[in-house]
């Protein structure tokens, strides 16, 4: 009985969309007609129901149906459905004309009545749909009291969608524009004022009462979008911005959601667009696997791969926690994905073989690694076994798998490595490239920078040091760091796998380093503080492993544009299968014996382009040696 009601209540309002339209067509038919024959000496005398009425009826009903047009709501009615209003009126003429060809031969029918028909039922039936959609915006507007009131910046689309978006809400009250643009000077949009330009903004919203800005300009490079932050700031009003459109294509905002502004909006990162039809071709319908499924790269990748239409997900975590978050958002976000979460390390020759039997898959995504520069100049042992030895027991089981591709997730940090972290990472690429069989698993490498909020990186540790009132640690007033998005660096890892070589090495584009100090500042500002005055910033020397500026290209990769701007490919230097497979027996030997003068001696023979710098540690904390003939020094 229920879901007779329900049906029925869902119907009602459609039958009376249809009734209201055939009346329409009865009015705009019976009408010109009318008005036609009215103008002779003897006026015609029109039926209200004739066999010709009902024809036009039932011709222009089925048209309307099959364009459309009851598929729509009138609370949206908009320009495009008057289009759409349009193209079922100049059709049903049409299959009027033919209709009463074969039933009358068009006899007493008006050959002006039908020139007009199409015009004038496009005014029946759009006016009402729009003079409803007018007043349910004009109710909602009215409809909620307190509402806070909004000043807009930026009078383009992005701003005329977000007044809709707000008026929608309810919540909400826009009260004008700004804009910098003198052709909008003194217009109104959406019947709201452009009230100046976008620097005035400090004394329009205190004469207007503004309880809040939304800054509506997705497509501002850094530059502009520091100016007018800083315009926001001196305003002392609350402000946000609107998502971007691939963050609402990505799922990660909803429309008309309001966002507090990020520290991405303001570093220069423009947003990539991929190649959805690539990547969706190379990923539709297959297997994959994961590793390090819980981390901030490897989630994301889990995500991107739902997303694109992988079917099965293998998530091979050794943290329990990040393994039961990340599966329980895949099931609930992608219901119909199969995940296959499997605890354990994936160094583990029995974890990764039972994780591949597990779900075949067609390709293998190695993101599990360690990351932490100063941390691993002191953990030798633990960075070799996890970031080159692991990597190699992964790339070697998938190739005995026959899987299709296996992708490293590399760093730039191993072009020309200066630490623990860039050399074992280096060592890894060297041991997929030593696997490379032209008949079996491509191995691809990616290699990006520094990724904004991944855990542990710069950026949670200064919202944790700015959230405590400062200081914000920062290292060199001249160090800089290239950095990306989460969601940019998958994506592009994603891209990057299905070019299709056999053997690559990829170089993302990652734009222009930035200054970690005017990162800093930037984030202060965000949080509503002055850099040096509310917060501030203390230098505190390079720590051990670090440098000054990141390199992304090695002088002995020759590199060449890809079909995609965003990606570059690198010419692999060549590896002895023999001599890689000497280093990784003496990388192993030394790490089931905890040795790490043999560890370090490996290390450096395996990858001969390591040029440490010297550590500074602590005196509390061990002595560790990391390269053969040099002790780090104790301050």
């Amino acid at each position: 009985m229920s879901g007779w009601k329900d049906r029925l209540r869902y119907r009602l309002p459609r039958l009376a969309v249809v009734g209201h339209d055939l009346a329409m067509v009865w009015i705009c038919w019976q009408g010109l007609h009318y008005l036609r024959y009215a103008l002779q000496p003897t006026p015609l005398d029109l039926a209200p129901f004739s066999n010709t009425v009902i024809i036009v009826l039932v011709a222009q009903g089925l048209v309307s149906w099959r364009v459309g047009l009851y598929r729509g709501l009138w609370r949206f009615a908009s320009v495009p459905d008057l289009l759409n209003i349009f193209k079922a009126s100049v059709l049903g003429l049409l299959a009027v004309v033919v209709g009463l060809f074969f039933y009358s031969r068009l006899d007493l029918v008006s050959r002006a009545a039908l020139l007009l028909y199409p015009f004038v039922l496009t005014v029946l039936l759009g006016a009402p749909r729009l003079i409803f959609r007018a007043w349910k915006d004009h109710s909602l507007q009215q409809a909620v009291d307190g509402a806070e009131r909004v000043l807009v910046l930026g009078a383009g689309q992005a701003g005329e969608a977000l007044v809709r978006d707000l008026r929608r809400l309810g919540r909400y009250d826009p009260i004008g524009f700004l804009d910098d643009a003198a052709s909008l000077r003194g217009t109104r949009l959406q019947g709201l004022p452009v009230l100046g330009r976008i620097p005035e903004v400090a004394r329009i919203a205190k004469e207007t009462g503004a309880q809040l800005l939304v800054i509506a300009m997705p497509s501002v490079d850094a530059t502009v979008m520091r100016r007018v932050i800083a315009l926001c700031e001196e305003s002392h009003v609350p402000f946000r911005t609107v998502p971007r459109l691939a963050d609402m294509l990505e799922g990660r905002s909803l429309p008309g959601q309001l966002k507090e502004v990020a520290i991405e909006d303001l570093l220069g990162r423009q947003p990539r667009s991929p190649d959805w039809k690539a990547i969706r071709g190379w990923l539709g319908g297959r297997s994959v696997l994961v590793t390090g499924a819980g981390g901030s790269i490897g989630s994301e990748l889990c995500r991107q791969c739902a997303r694109h239409g992988a079917k099965r997900i293998a998530l091979v975590e050794i943290d329990e926690l990040a393994l039961l978050t990340i599966a329980a958002e895949l099931r609930r976000d992608f219901p119909g994905i199969e995940c296959v979460p499997v605890l354990g390390d994936c160094g583990d020759q029995a974890v990764i073989a039972h994780a591949l039997k597990l779900v075949e898959p067609e390709a293998v995504f190695h993101a599990a690694a360690y990351k932490q520069v100063p941390l691993l100049q002191g953990q030798l042992r633990e960075a070799v076994r996890n970031n080159a030895l692991a990597t190699h027991v992964v790339a070697k089981a998938s190739r005995e798998a026959n899987v299709g591709t296996f992708v490293l997730v590399s760093t730039d940090k191993a072009v020309d490595p200066v630490n623990v972290l860039g050399a074992t990472k280096r060592l890894a690429e060297m041991a997929c490239q030593s696997l490379v069989d032209a008949r079996s698993t491509r191995m691809v490498t990616v290699r990006f920078g520094n990724v904004l909020d991944s855990a542990g990186s710069v950026v949670p540790l200064f919202r944790e040091q700015i959230l405590r009132g400062g200081p914000v640690t920062v290292t060199d007033p001249d160090v800089t760091r290239y950095f990306m998005t989460i969601p940019e660096a998958c994506l592009l890892i994603l891209q990057a796998a299905s070019i299709g070589a056999q053997q690559a090495i990829y170089t993302l584009d990652m734009g222009e380093p930035v200054p970690i100090r005017v990162l800093a500042e930037q984030m202060i500002r965000l949080a509503g503080k002055q850099p040096g005055k509310d917060v501030a910033i203390e230098y505190i020397g390079l720590r051990p492993g670090e440098r000054l500026h990141e390199t992304l290209f090695h002088a002995d990769e020759r590199y060449s544009s890809t079909i995609y701007p965003d990606i570059l490919q690198a010419e692999p230097r060549a590896v002895m299968q023999e001599r890689m497979a000497l280093a990784l027996e003496g990388l192993w030997a030394g790490v089931r014996a905890y040795d790490l003068d043999a560890l370090a001696h490996a290390l450096r023979e395996a990858v001969p382009e390591f040029s440490p710098v010297e550590e500074e540690i602590g005196a509390r904390q061990a002595t560790v040696v990391v390269f053969p003939g040099r002790r780090a020094r104790s301050r």
